[in-house]
């Protein structure tokens, strides 16, 4: 799929006023034909957008979208004295973290630099899995950070972002959300927002980082059957948002956590996650490849592990995909 043109840009703008507008108007305004109009909506509807038709009425969207606009983000940025980070909009890409990565491995992307989009063809999660990331709908978000004490001291970096996540839904609309080791966000069990890091460097050497964040805002039904846990969307909380908004804010209070891992590392940030953490002293099983481990969930410890009780005794684990299992009483 190829990114929107101007036409079909200048079309989802006027759609997104909120009333009504007729194929003929549209068509007037933009100098094209009712028929190119038509197939204009019939791509957006594609690309997971509801947009309705009623006859004698026109083309309308069933709800209004927080698009986002790069001189808007900018904007709100400076707004909350923020400093040092480049933004850039794309409509549509393969990934932010793919192509963020792709400009710090050819030396092309300056540190601090946040890529966000409209909409992902290849959005990833953890493990190989695919984040649904259609457009308009979520916040599909990237930040390229440095880190010149190597790849041993990213060890714990998806609890800083988690807290970021944390604070900045906290802070825009006062909810209380769980985290979930390693990387996940949860409202009441549902996932809400995720989290990627990907890493290039060596051992020793300075290490690039890219940090992926998706974050559902206003999920459409199409891409949600594709998802095979129990979610939720902001919409559902915060009601109409300006996602511009919460790309500056999301980027101040990451900014933060950053400048806090980068001095004393997760000394003091890992009690707090664990007065947040989503399976506070619940039984839950770890797994990781063809093992299989399960215990008591204890939280994590200062360089970012998990810790279960297993048999009276607390051990940690720094890899695997955790999930809550039922304890067995037979």
């Amino acid at each position: 799929m190829k990114a929107p043109d101007g036409n079909k840009l200048a079309i989802l703008q006027a759609l997104n006023k909120g009333e009504f507008i007729s194929g003929q108007a549209m068509g007037e305004q933009l100098g094209i034909s009712r028929a190119a109009v038509a197939k204009h909506i019939t791509s957006l509807q594609e690309m997971g957008l509801d947009i309705y038709k009623v006859n004698g009425k026109g083309y309308r969207l069933s709800r209004p979208l927080s698009l986002l606009k790069q001189a808007d983000i900018e904007l709100a940025y400076q707004q909350l004295d923020g400093s040092g980070c480049h933004f850039e909009v794309q409509p549509i890409i393969d990934s932010t973290n793919t192509e963020l990565m792709r400009r710090v491995q050819s030396a092309e992307a300056s540190n601090n630099s946040v890529l966000v989009a409209e909409m992902q063809q290849k959005g990833k999660g953890r493990r190989g899995r695919t984040w649904q990331s259609p457009f308009a709908a979520n916040l599909y978000y990237s930040y390229y950070w440095r880190l010149d004490d190597g790849m041993h001291a990213a060890m714990g970096l998806s609890i800083a972002v988690g807290l970021a996540v944390y604070d900045s839904l906290k802070a825009l609309y006062d909810l209380e959300v769980q985290l979930k080791w390693p990387n996940d966000v949860l409202v009441d069990g549902r996932k809400l927002a995720g989290v990627l890091v990907e890493l290039d460097g060596t051992a020793e050497g300075p290490c690039h980082l890219v940090i992926g964040i998706g974050l559902n805002i206003s999920m459409p039904q199409a891409a949600a059957e594709q998802i095979d846990q129990p979610w939720c969307d902001l919409n559902e909380f915060a009601g109409e948002l300006d996602k511009n908004q919460l790309v500056a804010v999301l980027t101040c209070f990451l900014q933060k956590r950053l400048v806090q891992y980068r001095q004393t590392g997760l000394q003091g940030m890992y009690q707090q996650w664990n007065r947040v953490h989503a399976f506070s002293g619940q039984y839950v099983e770890l797994s990781s490849g063809t093992n299989t481990w399960r215990g008591i969930c204890e939280g994590i410890d200062e360089q970012g592990a998990v810790v279960l009780r297993v048999d009276g005794q607390s051990k940690r684990y720094f890899g695997g995909e955790i999930s809550l299992r039922v304890k067995s009483t037979g």
